[in-house]
């Protein structure tokens, strides 16, 4: 099978796709790998690794999407894109479709192609590899940047996250205990701070105390809960997550008016449309801005910033499951693995998932086969 792998499109997206190692896999298995020109520079990933793990160098994004009846993403195509996709190509990355234009979804739709969300990408127990490596690293990640927008010369209070002897660390409220939440909780507590959980789900909360071992207190999610970590947070997380659609908000506008001024709040659940009210995506370019004296930092794409670690743990993920597509063809694939035909957007044109035609009042047509 011929596979594509684009370099990203979005701003400041460093990460690639696969490896070279992970193209090195596919072409050993008698595929035929083609890797868009410096798509993996920024994550340490050189053409030349590329050439030498046996893919084929294409100098336009155009050739990529137009040579492959696999497209391998970490995000996926913009809509700019979508007149290069072809009828019955098959499109691996993050769609993120619940925040997407009404008019761009059908866009896509008329192109006829299978679109594999890897976000939705889960067994039977909720498991999802792919979201899951890329929320540990985004968890970790939130407390670096975090703790550095805290500063006075980032815009925050001058506060440090584990404070010093004989001053009290500042207050960290995670929104979420998934794993994105957890990881972030880990990081934040090996720091020395002082650590809110809050969740809708109590089964959530108790996985914390097996993971997390001390230095944290956890809430249920409740709106009168919120409003009062929210009273004394010095730093607040948001990583509201629900599989397949739009994220929930669960701050809203007026809820800041009891935040002490110059907060700050890290809105990781951006790439879905975001948990507060007053999010709007930013880039590590201009991470910040204000609303009502409290600092919104809501970047979607935070794992770029640490692109090689990323692309390894991207590739990790998602290698399993390129091969059995190579392999197999996308139906016998989507037989084979139920979690990846849970992840499947849109089949061949027609919409696959029951929350996206609820969004966008479209008929759901469920992946042939799948069930049988």
């Amino acid at each position: 099978m011929d596979i594509g792998i684009p370099r990203e499109a979005r701003p400041r997206e460093h990460r690639v796709a696969l490896s070279p190692s992970g193209v090195r896999t596919l072409v050993q298995q008698g595929h035929r790998v083609w890797v868009e020109s410096d798509a993996g520079t920024d994550a340490g990933h050189p053409n030349a690794a590329y050439e030498s793990a046996g893919a084929e160098i294409a100098y336009s994004r155009e050739e990529i999407l137009q040579r492959a009846k696999l497209v391998a993403t970490v995000y996926a195509p913009l809509a700019r894109d979508y007149e290069q996709l072809a009828k019955d190509q098959v499109v691996f990355g993050f769609w993120a479709l619940p925040a997407t234009r009404p008019e761009d979804f059908q866009a896509l739709q008329a192109r006829g192609i299978t679109a594999v969300g890897i976000e939705a990408i889960e067994d039977e127990a909720g498991n999802a590899p792919v979201r899951t490596s890329m929320s540990e690293i985004a968890g970790s990640l939130a407390v670096t940047l975090g703790s550095s927008l805290m500063l006075n010369d980032f815009g925050g209070k001058g506060i440090l996250l584990g404070g010093v002897a004989g001053v009290p660390p500042a207050h960290f409220v995670i929104l979420g205990a998934g794993v994105l939440g957890r990881a972030a909780a880990r990081a934040a507590i090996g720091l020395g701070a002082q650590v809110t959980l809050l969740d809708q789900s109590v089964g959530h909360l108790r996985e914390v105390s097996r993971e997390v071992h001390g230095g944290y207190t956890t809430m249920l999610a409740t709106r009168p809960n919120i409003e009062m970590a929210l009273s004394f947070a010095d730093l607040v997380l948001g990583a509201v997550a629900v599989s397949g659609q739009r994220a929930p908000i669960v701050v809203t506008r007026d809820m800041l008016q009891n935040m002490k001024p110059r907060t700050v709040v890290m809105d990781l659940s951006i790439d879905m449309g975001g948990c507060f009210e007053t999010s709007r995506p930013t880039t590590l370019a201009s991470p910040t801005y204000e609303v009502d004296g409290i600092l919104h930092m809501c970047v979607p794409n935070l794992p770029s910033v640490a692109a090689r670690t990323a692309t390894k743990a991207f590739t990790n993920a998602t290698l399993p499951y390129l091969q059995t597509i190579a392999e197999k063809g996308i139906d016998d694939a989507l037989r084979a693995h139920p979690d990846l035909a849970r992840g499947v957007l849109l089949y061949r044109g027609r919409c696959a998932s029951e929350e996206l035609a609820r969004t966008f009042g479209v008929e759901c047509t469920p992946v042939p086969g799948v069930e049988d």
